[in-house]
């Protein structure tokens, strides 16, 4: 098939979940497909690179340039000011874009696509009112309860009625958007029942969940001792779903461990750490910033936590930390989405203390802490890793383009940088 992938960003570095896992899917497709990728690319000294590097994945690749400030920049905030009052989330209006219309209105006159993905939501705001062909929305989260959580959590009476308001405006987009399309991706069973529950009149389209995948032969269990007291945490850390996890967990969770294990040590590993995360760090709390490679980090903890309180899709951190044959405590949000049976893939507790309780039993019964590593890896050797995802995707899109799932012959394999197909989403 001849495929139009639309994206708001390049996919390298793969330094983001949402990176991470369409780099992989595409891996796979390119093999069978011919791929026109199309997305925002800023102009700095990594961009050459970042292009060059995305050919392993698409036949073509064409960027639209744009600015984004750092977050919780002054100028970040001005530019977020800007957008106040209109009627589109933030989230989505600051990706609304003159050059990025015309440059996908030139793309569809230009070559004849069997289909049109878009990835993630927030591209769909660039579309034209009619398609020359079918169109598929990949989405990797339910944008909508994102926002809910977070209004949910604030305490500040001001942010949660901002939140409350991004919410309400989210709410509107997404339902208006996915009537849009012939067919939705979804990576999980949890968010394609949150569809029908928020918008039940778009189940009518073919839904498909696109489960979450991991390289298993990347991340893999290690010989190496443990630090029987260390505790860590990967993700990029200027998402607020997890620097929320983060504050939650060392102001909420980790004085009640300490008072059954005072040197317990905790590192939180991943790039561009806000300020508020930051000022975490401490003698007993590790904060990396961007590192190379998270699995040192992963190897030397006896438990991996995932104190979630905010967030949706599905947690590629979690079966990275599986597959590498490790004890997981997570909350409900944060294993949401994912194959997981609590008591014998990892624990669940949502409640500060029966966290604490659960982190501190792992920490002392490597009996226990052996017998879920080992079941977590079987579960994501077996089912979860990525090419058996990606043929799931394949048969989904090939549905969608009205073609048959038999698949055609495959071109010889493109010649992928281990440093970029195995990368991870937690640098």
């Amino acid at each position: 098939m001849n495929i139009l992938w639309l994206k708001s960003d390049l996919l390298l570095p793969l330094d983001k979940g949402g990176r991470l896992r369409t780099w992989h899917l595409l891996r796979h497709l390119a093999q069978r497909h011919d791929i026109t990728y199309l997305s925002f690319s800023e102009l700095n000294q990594h961009r050459g690179a970042a292009v060059a590097g995305m050919r392993d994945v698409a036949t073509r690749v064409v960027t639209v340039p744009r600015f984004d400030p750092a977050k919780r920049s002054l100028l970040f905030y001005m530019d977020a000011a800007r957008y106040l009052a209109d009627p589109l989330p933030y989230a989505v209006a600051k990706y609304r874009s003159a050059a990025y219309k015309t440059q996908l209105q030139s793309l569809l006159r230009e070559q004849a696509f069997d289909l049109l993905v878009c990835d993630f939501l927030v591209p769909a705001v660039n579309l034209p009112k009619t398609l020359p062909c079918p169109a598929v929305l990949f989405t990797h989260n339910v944008e909508a309860e994102i926002w809910r959580r977070h209004a949910e959590t604030k305490a500040n009476v001001p942010a949660r009625w901002l939140y409350h308001l991004q919410h309400k405006r989210m709410l509107r987009f997404e339902a208006d958007t996915l009537k849009r399309f012939d067919g939705i991706l979804t990576v999980s069973e949890a968010d394609r029942d949150t569809f029908a529950e928020l918008y039940p009149d778009v189940m009518s389209k073919p839904i498909s969940v696109i489960r979450t995948g991991v390289d298993t032969s990347y991340f893999v269990p290690s010989d190496e001792a443990t630090a029987r007291l260390h505790l860590v945490f990967t993700g990029s850390m200027d998402w607020l779903p997890n620097e929320d996890a983060m504050m939650h967990f060392c102001h909420d969770i980790m004085p009640l461990i300490r008072e059954q294990e005072p040197h317990v040590h905790l590192s939180i590993v991943g790039r561009a750490p806000t300020r508020a995360v930051r000022a975490l760090a401490s003698p007993s709390i590790e904060v990396t910033g961007t590192v190379d490679d998270v699995r040192p980090y992963v190897k030397r903890a006896a438990v991996y936590i995932v104190p979630l309180r905010i967030g949706g899709g599905t947690r590629l951190k979690i079966f990275e930390a599986m597959s590498m044959g490790k004890a997981v405590v997570s909350t409900t949000v944060g294993a949401e989405g994912l194959p997981i049976v609590d008591g014998i893939h990892a624990l669940i507790a949502d409640e500060p203390r029966a966290f604490a309780d659960a982190v501190v039993s792992l920490l002392r019964d490597t009996r226990r802490r052996a017998a879920l590593a080992r079941a977590a890896r079987y579960l994501v050797v077996t089912h979860y890793d990525w090419s058996a995802v990606a043929g799931e995707l394949d048969d989904a899109l090939r549905i969608s383009a009205g073609q048959k799932t038999s698949a055609k012959q495959a071109r010889p394999p493109r010649t992928h940088s281990p440093s970029k197909a195995r990368g991870h989403a937690s640098v």
